[in-house]
């Protein structure tokens, strides 16, 4: 696998209001565990559209196992043009910093947002240019990201590609073994 995209929930439909919250820790856990096997069997691109939440914490993730692995490239693909024209400051500055260490960045329609065609047109996309997905999804609390999970099924039934979910249950088990790891010393 040479390129992967990696999207899941936006932090609203996480109820994480805050990159304080011990979830954006545990997710990010979970989104390396994930990622560094397939960077050290050769990855060498992950692909994001920079959506607040999962996207841009997994931007986070591959910005720090870039220190490791220099190789590893970050795509940045946005929907539109100016996506976070109307986010708080925070987000901004959080966006901006994955703007910087991106590797590649381009809009896939060239234009400001017009209609919600432009999400549909992100997501086929980023599944026609990459060879598997890493999700944060559960089937249990659908919200956006069955979209591109339900065009990576597409795709899966007529070529090889590669989905892999990071699940709510995922996140427990990390939760559970820094615990005990905790409890141990």
């Amino acid at each position: 696998m040479k390129v992967v995209v990696i999207t899941g929930y936006k932090p609203s439909e996480l109820g994480v209001f805050s990159e304080k919250n011990p979830a954006v820790t545990y997710i990010k856990q979970a989104i390396r565990k994930r990622l560094v096997p397939l960077v050290e069997a050769g990855l060498e691109w992950v692909i994001i559209s920079g959506q607040l939440g999962v996207e841009l914490w997994a931007a986070q993730v591959v910005v720090d196992i870039q220190l490791e692995h220099p190789h590893l490239q970050l795509g940045l693909f946005t929907p539109f043009l100016e996506q976070e024209e109307n986010w708080n400051e925070h987000n901004k500055m959080m966006y901006e910093e994955v703007l910087i260490h991106a590797d590649h960045v381009d809009s896939i329609t060239k234009r400001k947002y017009e209609n919600p065609m432009q999400f549909r047109l992100k997501n086929s996309f980023l599944v026609d240019k990459s060879d598997g997905m890493i999700i944060m999804y559960d089937s249990e609390h659908e919200a956006s990201p069955k979209y591109i999970l339900a065009e990576a099924m597409k795709k899966k039934e007529r070529a090889e590609y590669e989905i892999m979910t990071i699940t709510f249950a995922d996140i427990q088990d990390i939760v559970e073994e820094e615990q005990w790891n905790r409890w141990e010393e």
